[in-house]
This record gives C-alpha cells, sequence and structure tokens, in this order.
C-alpha cells in the first residue's frame, strides 16, 4: 500500500506545480462585491486574472487585451455562470476551458473557427454571442445542437463590401439547429439568395425559431422573406430593418404567431395590407412614407413612425388597441382632441421635431391639454423643447408651451361679431331715440325752413325789382282736427262773409295732396298774410299742431326780416 501510495502522491505534487506555474504572471481582479459579480473589465489584462474571492457567479472581463485562454485558466470559478469576454483579442481557446457556464460572450475577437470541444461541457448553456469574430461557418456538426438561445452573426470582417461573406453552416449541420429559438444574421450584406438558401429548408431545421434579426442587410423583397419566414410558424419577433426594399407588395404570407416587425431604416413610400394583422409591436420609422390609412391592425399596441414625412396622424379607429405612439421628426402641423379621440386606449405619445403651426386652436389644446390644466389618459413622453413653433414667422423657434397669442388673434372672428353687435345694438337704439324725439321730423322741418328762408330771400330781391308773387289767402288757420266743427261752422262763415270778406287757407281744402304736409304748412305761411292758431286743449295735445306751433316761431325769425307779422 505504502508502495502504491507514493505514485499518487507524486502525481498530485505534478499538478500542484503546474498550477503553481500556470499561477504565474497572472494578475489579480479584486473588483468583486457581495452580489459575487466581478468587474474586470478594461483593466489591459493579457491572461485571465485570478480574485480575491472563493466563489464568483458573474465576471466581466471585457475591453482586456487577453490572447488566449487556457484550460486552467477559469478552473477555479467552479460558481461561475455567466462568463463576458468580449472586445478582446482572443484568437486560441483551449477545448476544456469552460465548465458549466448558462451565458458566454465571445463576440468582438479574432477567432478564425469554432470548435465543438468547447461547448462539449456547456450542457446548461442558454445565451451565447459569437458576434464579430473572423470566422466564415458556425462549425463542424454538432457545434450547435446544445443550445437554446443563440447569436451567431458571423460575417467575416475583412469581406469585401460588393459581397456576400456569410455562410451560416454546412447543410449536414443544419438538420441539428432545432432547437436554436434565437438567431441573429444582422449586418451581413445578405441578399435574398443566401438568404433562401440558408433557411429554406423543408425539413424543420429552424421550427423552434422565435427571435430573427435579418437586418442592415441587402435583401430587397419582402414578399420573398415574408414566403421564407412563413414556415417559422414560432417565429415572434421579425427585423428586416435597413435594408433595400422600397416597395410593400399587396399581400404577404406570415406566422400566425408574429407580434414583433421591425421594417425601420428602409426607403418605403407606402404601405399595404402586407402587414401581418397579429402584429402587436410595428417599427416602420425612417421610411418616405407620406400616409398611413390603408391597413387596420386590430393587435397593435405599440406603433413607430418617426422619420417619415407623414402630414397627419394616422386614424385612430384603424388601432383600437393601440397604447403607445412615436410619430416624431415627421411633417406634422398639428392635431388635437378630435384625432385623440379616435385612439381609445392611448396613453403614450411622442410628436416633438414637427413644423408645428401655431394657431390659437393647437397652442390652446397643447397648453390646455398637456400644460397643467386637466389631466388626460394621454402622456407626452418627450420633452416639451421638442414642441417647437415652424410658424408663423414671429413665434418660429419657441416652444409650444410658451407662446402667448392675444385675444384679436385668438378670438378675431367673435371681437368682429361683437363689435358689429354692439354697433348694431348702438344704432338701434339711436334709431328709437330719434324717433321716441321726433328728431326726423326736426331735421326734416330744419331743413324746410332753411328752404324756406332761401326763398323769402328770393322773394324780397324779387320785391326789390317789383317782380313779387301775390299772396292768395289772408291768412292760414291752424287747429286740432278735435276743434273742426267750431272752425268750419262758426270761425270760418264769420270770417269769409265778414265785411270785407277774409281769405282763408284750410288744410283740409287747401294743401295739395301727395306733398309732405311740412312743405304744405310753411307753403300756406309763406302764401298767407297773417297765421291763425285756434288754441284749445285739443291744440296743445295735438301732435300736428305742435309741429306747426315750432315751425311758426321758427318763422318768426324769417318774418322778421321779410316784415311779415304773426297773429295769435
Amino acid at each position: 500500500a505504502h508502495s502504491l501510495s507514493q505514485p499518487i502522491m507524486a502525481s498530485r505534487k505534478v499538478c500542484c506545480f503546474f498550477l503553481w506555474l500556470n499561477q504565474l504572471g497572472r494578475s489579480t481582479c479584486g473588483q468583486c462585491d457581495e452580489r459575487l459579480f466581478c468587474n474586470c473589465s478594461s483593466r489591459n489584462y493579457r491572461r485571465v486574472p485570478t480574485v480575491t474571492v472563493t466563489k464568483v457567479v458573474t465576471l466581466d472581463l471585457s475591453f482586456n487585451d487577453i490572447t488566449t485562454v487556457a484550460e486552467d485558466d477559469l478552473r477555479e470559478y467552479t460558481w461561475l455562470q455567466t462568463l463576458d469576454l468580449r472586445s478582446n483579442r482572443i484568437k486560441s481557446i483551449h477545448e476544456w476551458a469552460f465548465h458549466l457556464l448558462q451565458s458566454l460572450d465571445l463576440s468582438y475577437n479574432q477567432l478564425a473557427a469554432l470548435t465543438p470541444a468547447w461547448f462539449s461541457k456547456l450542457l446548461s448553456l442558454q445565451h451565447l454571442n459569437l458576434l464579430g469574430n473572423c470566422y466564415r461557418t458556425l462549425g463542424p456538426g454538432g457545434t450547435l445542437s446544445l443550445f437554446r438561445y443563440v447569436t451567431c452573426k458571423a460575417g467575416s470582417q475583412n469581406a469585401p463590401k460588393s459581397q456576400s461573406s456569410m455562410y451560416v453552416m454546412p447543410c449536414p449541420t443544419s438538420h441539428l439547429l432545432t432547437q436554436l429559438e434565437y438567431l441573429d444574421l444582422s449586418g451581413n450584406l445578405l441578399t435574398d439568395l443566401t438568404l433562401t438558401e440558408s433557411l429554406c429548408h423543408g425539413d424543420g431545421t429552424l421550427r423552434n425559431l422565435r427571435v430573427l434579426n435579418v437586418s442592415d442587410n441587402a435583401l430587397k423583397s419582402l414578399s420573398l422573406i415574408s414566403k421564407l419566414v412563413t414556415r417559422l410558424d414560432k417565429l415572434v419577433h421579425l427585423d428586416i430593418s435597413q435594408n433595400g426594399y422600397t416597395s410593400m407588395p399587396p399581400t404577404c404570407s406570415w406566422p400566425q404567431t408574429l407580434t414583433h416587425l421591425n421594417v425601420s431604416g428602409a426607403k418605403l413610400r407606402r404601405v399595404s395590407p402586407c402587414l401581418p394583422l397579429t402584429l402587436e409591436i410595428l417599427d416602420l420609422g425612417h421610411n418616405d412614407l407620406t400616409a398611413f390609412h390603408s391597413v387596420a391592425l386590430p393587435a397593435l399596441r405599440e406603433l413607430h413612425l418617426s422619420g417619415n414625412k407623414l402630414m397627419h396622424l394616422p386614424p385612430g379607429w384603424l388601432f383600437p388597441s393601440l397604447e403607445v405612439l412615436l410619430i416624431q421628426s415627421n411633417t406634422l402641423n398639428m392635431f388635437g382632441p378630435v384625432d385623440l379621440q379616435l385612439y381609445r386606449r392611448l396613453r403614450a405619445l411622442q410628436a416633438g421635431q414637427n413644423r408645428f403651426v401655431c394657431s390659437c386652436e393647437f397652442v390652446y389644446f397643447m397648453v390646455w391639454r398637456w400644460g397643467g390644466a386637466v389631466e388626460g389618459s394621454v402622456e407626452l413622453t418627450d420633452r416639451w423643447d421638442n414642441y417647437l413653433c415652424d410658424s408663423p414667422l414671429p413665434l418660429q423657434g419657441q416652444r409650444v408651451d410658451r407662446v402667448r397669442l392675444s385675444p384679436f388673434q385668438c378670438h378675431r372672428i367673435l371681437l368682429v361679431s361683437a363689435l358689429c353687435g354692439c354697433t348694431l345694438a348702438a344704432g338701434t337704439l339711436f334709431v328709437i331715440l330719434l324717433w321716441k324725439l321726433h328728431a326726423v321730423w326736426y331735421l326734416r322741418m330744419m331743413w324746410a325752413w332753411l328752404k324756406a328762408k332761401r326763398k323769402a330771400g328770393n322773394q324780397r330781391r324779387r320785391d326789390a325789382a317789383g317782380n313779387a308773387e301775390p299772396l292768395c289767402y289772408d291768412a292760414f288757420v291752424s287747429y286740432s282736427e278735435q276743434d273742426a266743427e267750431w272752425v268750419e261752422e262758426f270761425l270760418v262763415p264769420e270770417l269769409e262773409n265778414s265785411q270785407p270778406p277774409l281769405s282763408l287757407c284750410l288744410h283740409k281744402r287747401d294743401f295739395l295732396p301727395g306733398h309732405w304736409i311740412i312743405d304744405n304748412i310753411i307753403n300756406a305761411m309763406e302764401r298767407s298774410r297773417r297765421t291763425l292758431f285756434v288754441l284749445s286743449e285739443h291744440f296743445v295735445h295735438s301732435e300736428w299742431c305742435r309741429y306747426g306751433f315750432i315751425l311758426s316761431c321758427l318763422t318768426t325769425i324769417r318774418e322778421y326780416f321779410s316784415g311779415s307779422t304773426i297773429i295769435h
């Protein structure tokens, strides 16, 4: 027994010796916390360092100068679950370097090929990032057969821009991807043909794929993409942004499970019923869309339309379930309560960086709706600094919530209407007052008197020249109609039958029909030597008798100059 134990002890000593040699030249990272997380990033390590704690769950070694991962570099990390080695200069990894990891990031290194042995002990691996390396394939058969979530962007960094250098993997390996759920093929200049050859297999190779990212490639046909992903009957998230298509076909075929579609950064000018009705999140940002009014998406909850050329909000009735709308950096002039009322469930809106016309209605709506006056169900989730006036010119560049418009600018029609109403009311009251005070009659009487005065002046000139007109009556009798019986039966016979008889002017008998009564009164006074007023209680209460009396008072002045007399 003693002789057998000696080789064993010797072997242990040799192992310890090699471990001790391996520790030589390795740095120590002491940036560990109570959560068993060690942040050893950006410290210029050339080898995997040691740590000061015995149990490490998460180790961040990103942005260092590590070139190789040896067999024993990670042996002491027995609790390690997450290892981040991105952005180093790793060219080689020992076959047995990794143990029991759940998340491994090898992106942006200098790996030329993938070795299946690296992953042979990673039976619990769920997340693997292989982006930004130099390999042209994802390794021989069996390399990815155990993975559930894999990011496998594998385009050559040195490939010419004129052609694609992306090969997903050889066909003999494709049948081993049945458990793959996440696939990232972005930024590889893929063409339609490459994508078709890589993924369009009828054997259900990617039947469990849930997330597919083929953004930033050279794809040009939405129709071909839809035909391709139709076979992925568990696909939930599809990113086909930043590609070269300019139009959307009238109809497309999509998986019934697709809920998230990103078609941003293309050159689409219009949308069509090609969009799947099952979408819950749709990103059409940074295209050339000028309108969005032809497609109803009943399940859509989030819509991204920033960076287009839309002049109006899309009709809300097309999206009965919409909760979030992003429509920044378009050519919107304004929107109002009628537009938002059509969105029955909208709770978040971003509409800044547009060309707003700061009319009274828009400014009042924005300040009243989101300036703190009322609480509403829709919230502006971007800053007020993004809401600037583009016109009118005096307000250009001002924040919408700080614009102050005068009442005359905002209520011009109301003010003009009120002014016209007040003017009309004042005019009506003035006319009524004139009518009550008989001002019109007085004005006309004054005009008639002035004409009579002028006529009197002409009469004096004719008298001086010997061409005076003879007087027709001895007296003009002015009386109330209530006293007509006494005047006609007593006064007139008495005067006209006197010796010598007098010629009287009576309105019933001698006034010219069709002439204004004031003109008749003035003519009667002018053609009579005297004016006789029959004063009585009825005379005092008679309107026309009072007018005649007042007119006679005015005529007194004229008669003074003409030499006539007035009998009262």
